[in-house]
């Protein structure tokens, strides 16, 4: 039988009911039970014998493990976190043992007096490990040191024995370019679900579940911070071999899609008559025309007593698997791999153990499933906001969206959405991620949000669906009327209101400018592209999946330039087997319908990695080991691949990523030609090269003596020239790959290229630019592939130009000082205003 536990008041102060907290995360115990103290000292004191387990990086919360299990948190004021320490003095940390009455923490009554909602500190006892609250002090003053609650023994809780074998740790790098956030956050919980062991990730001053995602984002953990895995149980080693490949691998986790770097948000700009303007963040470019309609939101009421336990939990699993099976549904259907991320990281959500955990206590304590899971989601929405980091606080929009979704299903219904009039423009304080995607796109113009971010998912989903849109425009958003007249100039950030009959017929017209030569491009766009002269321009499509493929070919792509099989290989925990490889590549041959197609071979490392390849930690990925450094290092991986694409596309050319001299490009070669005399294959396959370095650039004559044909990545390029990286959202208003620099290395390696009468294409950022193609071709470039929905307008330009006009505007560029004065010179040229 485990004794009883008494708990000391840590401070001088009125004890008072948790019930009549003003903060509902501990007003509905959403927490725990416990006591309420207002306090009168200020020094905050250990309530009994214990190990400290956190202490919030703003020092004003501490959690302390007793003998026993049981979890103790005591939180001084209500949010007190605003304060970023300010007040606070922290005078233990994770790891020490304390005794009944040590100092915890000193704090400044006059400062939080100041600065805070509340003085009054909860006392909750966040896991009783078996035991319940027998006896507490309410209603009366109490003196710290004097007892406040008592835990009454009984049977201890089986969750909370110790595991047998000791406890494993591994120090860890964490190398996301956004920190822990939602996704990687899910792939870790779902790897270390695989694992009986107990594991968790420490940090400095907090300790995480690590199968909980939701746990592990409240760790805050950001880019090149370290922390500790933890494990213990039978496959301890084993566990935590798995988890430091995956973070230390990266995940994948690249630049985001995004729009232009992020401003401080100003209230609503000048005015003139007749038009009022909001300022908001773009969260994705581009210009709209139409008619307010404001996005209500029923608040969903929730009864707080349950039908009993088991009738409760049988609700709610039936809940979570509806909407776990429409969310898997959602993936299937969805051919974009942005919202397929988001949507597995929801997926992933459903299934955390501390969010199950925690709505299954509030059950067990009476509460409806509604109830418990509104409050389990509460809980952690709050740990996430008190965080200070804006990226992980987006994240929240997750949280809520799953939130209402359960909700509805508990209640029998779905979220439907508005019927939206054609040219809508959404308005609305907050958007969730399924209330984007479960609007009809067709009848969708743009929205603008008074809250969000411009890293949220809604923004994300918001860019790959095309949509113009602004978020955080303030409170301004609600005053609008349905139907009032707007325009959205998401470029600019800015929403016009009621905008004057000048102003709206100003926008009408560049709208139906716009649309009337994109109705010519694309009516024109399966025509082959040849200049004035009739001088030939191969215009190809960039592809990352079969649904990339069957767009591509409705709109005009001749073939395709690069075909980034990296779709393949990430997001999973084993490598694709050549038969899986072959047949993937085969379907997207056959989508091209037997036009070319050029498949790069797989281009991992830096800020793409698989956990099967793992690297290690490296002080600069970028410069690291990736692209065809990781083949030469994995024969067999670059082996699986070529029998494969000899498989499944035996017309297809090949390009090694990553080349920066030619003993890559013949051991790449050597392989390629013993897999087909292996497979029997006659004839030859081309093989190129990426054109992505410098040092590439500069020898590509050397290269191309070799290789069959070369293509410039101007993504990379462009960030190896400049010294600039491009997922650096500081420098994304600098990086620019118009910049003179990167222009003569392109035309280097055009040059080179030339030299040996091959043909040099673009496959990055810039082939898709208007503003780029007529200098690339007159720099020697003869086949641009990019975005497939860019080929239409890119065709259509390129039909209006002649050679001997773009080498006179490249020439032009190649003497410019700066990017700017390069694509100033471009946008005259495009505009005939030269």
């Amino acid at each position: 039988m485990t004794a009883d536990l008494v708990l000391l008041s840590p401070l001088d102060g009125w004890a008072a009911p948790l019930s009549e907290v003003p903060d509902p995360v501990f007003a509905e115990a959403m927490l725990g039970d416990g006591v309420a103290v207002d306090p009168t000292s200020a020094v905050l004191k250990a309530p009994c014998d214990g190990v400290v387990t956190s202490v919030h990086g703003s020092r004003h919360a501490v959690s302390l493990r007793a003998a026993g299990g049981a979890e103790i948190l005591m939180h001084v004021g209500l949010e007190t976190v605003a304060l970023k320490g300010a007040g606070f003095e922290a005078h233990v940390h994770e790891g020490r043992a304390v005794k009944a009455g040590d100092r915890l923490i000193t704090f400044d009554l006059a400062v939080l007096a100041q600065g805070a909602k509340s003085l009054v500190t909860p006392i909750v006892v966040t896991d009783a490990a078996g035991r319940a609250i027998s006896w507490r002090v309410s209603g009366r003053r109490v003196a710290a040191g004097e007892p406040l609650m008592t835990l009454s023994a009984g049977t201890a809780n089986e969750a909370a024995a110790p595991v047998a074998g000791p406890e494993l740790t591994r120090r860890i790098l964490i190398p996301l370019i956004h920190g822990l956030h939602a996704r990687p956050a899910a792939r870790v919980a779902d790897t270390a679900k695989r694992f009986s062991s107990e594991i968790a990730v420490l940090t400095v001053n907090r300790r995480a579940n690590a199968k909980s995602p939701v746990g592990l984002m409240s760790l805050g953990l950001r880019h090149g911070d370290t922390a500790t895995l933890a494990a213990a149980g039978e496959d301890a080693a084993a566990a935590l071999e798995a988890l430091a490949e995956l973070i230390e691998g990266g995940m994948g986790e690249g630049a985001p899609v995004r729009a232009a770097p992020v401003q401080a948000v100003r209230p609503a700009a000048g005015r003139r008559p007749g038009l009022a303007v909001l300022r908001g963040v773009t969260a994705s470019p581009g210009l709209a025309v139409g008619k307010a309609v404001r996005l209500f939101v029923d608040e969903i009421e929730v009864a707080e007593t349950g039908a009993g336990v088991g009738a409760e939990r049988a609700r709610l699993d039936a809940a979570l698997a509806t909407i776990g099976q429409r969310i898997a549904a959602e993936a299937a259907q969805d051919g974009v791999q942005a919202r397929q991320a988001i949507l597995n990281a929801h997926a992933a959500f459903l299934e955390d153990p501390d969010l199950l955990a925690q709505a299954r206590r509030l059950i067990g304590e009476g509460r409806s499933a509604a109830y418990a899971w509104r409050g389990a989601i509460g809980a952690h929405v709050e740990a996430l906001r008190g965080l200070g980091d804006r990226r992980i606080a987006e994240r929240v929009d997750d949280l809520l969206d799953l939130e209402r979704r359960v909700l509805l299903a508990l209640d029998g219904r779905e979220d439907r959405g508005p019927d939206l009039p054609p040219g809508a423009i959404l308005l609305a304080g907050e958007l969730l991620p399924s209330q984007l995607m479960g609007l009809d796109a067709s009848k969708l113009a743009g929205f603008c949000t008074a809250g969000g971010g411009p890293t949220s998912h809604v923004a994300i989903l918001a860019a790959s669906m095309g949509v113009p849109a602004l978020v955080a425009a303030g409170e301004g958003v609600a005053a609008i009327k349905d139907g009032a007249s707007l325009i959205l100039d998401a470029d600019a950030g800015l929403l016009h209101v009621a905008p004057d009959a000048k102003a709206l017929e100003a926008a009408q017209t560049a709208l139906a400018q716009r649309a009337e030569r994109l109705a010519a491009a694309r009516a024109a766009a399966r025509e082959d592209c040849r200049m004035a002269d009739g001088t030939r321009i191969q215009v190809y499509a960039n592809l990352g999946s079969l649904a990339e493929a069957q767009a591509a070919a409705a709109v005009g792509a001749e073939g395709c330039g690069l075909l980034r099989t990296e779709f393949l290989f990430l997001e999973r925990d084993t490598p694709p087997d050549e038969d899986e490889q072959a047949a993937r590549y085969e379907a997207i041959a056959r989508a091209m319908g037997g036009r070319p197609l050029i498949i790069r071979l797989l281009d991992v490392g830096g800020d793409k990695t698989a956990a099967y390849l793992p690297i290690g930690p490296e002080e600069n990925p970028a410069l690291g080991v990736r692209g065809v450094r990781v083949l030469m290092r994995r024969p067999q991986v670059l082996k699986t691949q070529l029998r494969a694409i000899l498989r499944g596309a035996a017309h297809a050319k090949i390009m090694v990523p990553m080349v920066t001299g030619l003993s890559e490009l013949r051991v790449v070669r050597a392989a390629l030609d013993e897999a087909r005399r292996e497979m029997g294959r006659a004839g030859r396959t081309d093989l190129g090269v990426m054109i992505e370095t410098p040092a590439a650039a500069a020898t590509a004559d050397l290269l191309a003596a070799e290789a069959d044909f070369l293509s410039i990545g101007t993504n990379d390029l462009t960030q190896y020239a400049l010294a600039m990286d491009r997922g650096n959202p500081d420098l994304a208003g600098e990086i620019d790959a118009l910049h003179p620099a990167v222009l003569r290395l392109i035309a280097q390696a055009a040059e080179g290229g030339r030299k040996h009468a091959l043909w040099t294409g673009v496959c990055g950022g810039l082939a898709g630019d208007l503003a780029g193609a007529p200098i690339l071709i007159g720099l020697g470039v003869t086949e641009l592939s990019m975005p497939a929905a860019a080929i239409p307008e890119a065709k259509a330009l390129i039909r209006t130009l002649s050679p001997e006009v773009c080498r006179r505007l490249a020439e032009q560029a190649l003497q410019q000082p700066t990017a700017e004065a390069v694509r100033a010179l471009a946008n005259t040229f495009l505009t005939g205003e030269a």
